[in-house]
């Protein structure tokens, strides 16, 4: 997609976000708070700056400590429910876009799969990502 911007927003339109430019990776994080969060075996994420993530509408934020330890604030629409993004204390300066939000997500190909210690063993690894049992 180049630099066009990729648009999306939650289930019941209330938060609207853009993502300008592509994101740095697509990663597919198996820790079991995005298990727990997302209702699923795994979240899909787009990596981007925060300078390339705009939104309208207000989320509320849920604040928890992921499978690190860290600090993650857990950014999701107070109306519907959707996880929108996560911020990361450990990763500075990034936004975690919660890839299934996105209006058309195509292109878009996980390269990353982390915490895989925690994945379900039914779930087989994706083609072409690199596996960390933590955090990259």
């Amino acid at each position: 997609m180049g630099d066009a911007a990729r648009e999306g927003g939650c289930l019941c339109g209330a938060v609207r976000y853009s993502i300008s430019g592509e994101p740095l990776v697509t990663a597919v994080c198996h820790c079991t708070h995005c298990q727990k969060q997302g209702g699923s075996a795994f979240s899909v994420v787009a990596v981007v700056t925060d300078a390339q993530y705009s939104q309208s509408g207000e989320t509320r934020v849920y604040a928890d400590r992921g499978d690190s330890g860290k600090g993650v604030e857990r950014h999701f629409c107070g109306n519907c429910g959707s996880p929108i993004v996560s911020l990361v204390e450990a990763m500075p300066g990034l936004t975690m876009v919660k890839a299934g939000t996105l209006d058309d997500p195509r292109g878009l190909t996980p390269t990353q799969e982390v915490w895989c210690g925690s994945a379900w063993d039914a779930v087989p690894p994706f083609a072409g990502t690199t596996r960390v049992v933590g955090a990259s």
